[in-house]
């Protein structure tokens, strides 16, 4: 199934090109951001990939019921698809028909740059500034959501951080620290496995949480760029700082870092095995915050768990202070669809989210608004708040919103084989090479 949502993406992704070519469909001036007008109200739909529950979603319901109260006639649809492959084929399906909605969600992906650099999304740098709400938002949250060229396009609903979490009592049992650089972290594995421990818990089965490895060395070694050479074809796998992250995800696989079976287990699954005191680790953001640092943890291994952020290397050209911090999947603007109405609902939201997303306990992407620390918080819920206030200039980009889609999806399969033993390191390498070869060309031009 995924194999054959990625050639679908691929289609649509070539149909885009082929419409933007032909000059179907007319959009507006990105960079009129105030538009002039008459205000009215209508029903205007917000393409979505976010839990249908989740804190995102109830707020904006609740915040478009207000904005209704006073605009009789006005109403938002919510199209929502979680399903992050299904979603992605929806999106570029609807982009390449002329027929996404006022408001979609996107990643800071190369297709979404084409959409921005053909016209079909609003400028939300200005935006936001024309709105007065840019300087509330966090560097880092806006910065998650620019392209390779810092153009802004997205607008930021969330903003994460992502730790490795570990149970102390299982590390003491084992007698092993926490790893002061990335390069411990396979020795650290096989101590645990001597003691009979699974070192990490890690979903395989939606694969991007193993695919956040592959981003670690080379963030440490060469900083954010690498990737955005990488992506490109500047620079391969076959490079210095390539190899080595090849060789460290082999060696992860060599001191059987993930739990058995870990490409069929799910997000439950890792979640249960770290929280259940079945695994000594567990790499994931702040948005599970209600799930580790709350009473709702298992009272066996509650006041155990504690994190450490990414570990740097010897020569790190990045600091320990800058590590993935994710601000989601951002929302654009659809400019063909973008008036008076769609403006004026923007201000109202945009100007009520940032409080009531922070009462939920979670971290808003914007500075001008206190995270509400749950009853039931651990100590823990505050330490991992207060990371967010020293937090260095330079971010870890998931690659999985850098790379080309089709590329993304054998990098997605080879960590998997290369991480089991499958492959060789020379094997991945020379794959993945040939991917970036054929498939960069037709999104970065």
């Amino acid at each position: 199934m995924k194999k054959l949502l990625r050639v679908a993406a691929v289609a649509a992704a070539a149909a885009l090109a082929l419409t933007a070519c032909g000059g179907g469909g007319s959009t507006a001036d990105p960079a009129n951001v105030s538009p002039t007008g008459e205000i009215k109200p209508r029903e205007i739909s917000w393409l979505l990939s976010r839990p249908a529950d989740g804190a995102v979603i109830n707020i904006m319901k609740k915040l478009a019921d207000d904005y209704a109260k006073d605009h009789p006639g006005f109403a938002l649809n919510l199209i929502t698809t979680p399903d992050r492959p299904s979603y992605i084929q929806k999106l570029e399906t609807l982009a390449a028909a002329n027929k996404l909605p006022e408001l979609f969600d996107t990643d800071a992906t190369p297709f979404a740059q084409q959409l921005a650099k053909q016209g079909k999304m609003v400028d939300a740098d200005k935006l936001l500034k024309s709105l007065n709400l840019y300087d509330d938002y966090r560097p880092g949250a806006l910065d998650y959501q620019r392209f390779d060229d810092g153009s802004l396009y997205m607008i930021p609903f969330q903003f994460e951080l992502e730790f490795m979490w570990y149970n102390k009592a299982i590390l003491e049992k084992a007698g092993v620290s926490i790893p002061k650089s990335l390069d411990d972290i396979p020795a650290m594995c096989t101590a645990l496995r001597k003691a009979g421990i699974t070192p990490i818990a890690i979903d395989g089965q939606d694969q991007w949480p193993l695919e956040r490895y592959v981003a670690y060395q080379p963030f440490r070694e060469a900083g954010p760029d690498f990737v955005q050479k990488l992506k490109k074809g500047e620079s391969s796998f076959s490079d210095a700082t390539g190899q080595k992250t090849v060789k460290w995800m082999a060696d992860l696989g060599k001191a059987n870092c993930f739990q058995d079976g870990f490409s069929s287990q799910g997000y439950s699954d890792a979640q249960n095995q770290f929280t259940s005191g079945q695994a000594a680790m567990y790499n994931i953001g702040t948005w599970e915050l209600p799930s580790l640092a709350t009473d709702k943890l298992n009272p066996a291994v509650r006041d155990n768990i504690d994190f450490f952020t990414l570990p740097t290397t010897e020569g790190s050209v990045t600091a320990a202070n800058e590590f993935v911090s994710p601000s989601g999947i951002g929302m654009a603007v659809n400019s063909k669809t973008y008036d008076p109405l769609v403006s004026d609902f923007l201000k109202f939201a945009l100007e009520k989210y940032p409080s009531e997303y922070a009462a939920t306990g979670a971290l808003s992407p914007t500075t001008n608004v206190q995270t509400a620390i749950p009853a039931n918080a651990t100590p823990l819920y505050k330490k991992a708040l207060e990371t967010a206030n020293d937090l260095g200039d330079k971010q870890a980009m998931p690659w999985d919103t850098q790379l080309d889609p089709t590329t993304n999806g054998r990098l997605q399969q080879e960590l998997v084989l290369l991480v089991q033993g499958n492959i060789t390191p020379e094997q991945f390498t020379s794959t993945m090479n040939d991917a970036i070869k054929q498939n960069a060309p037709k999104f970065f031009k």
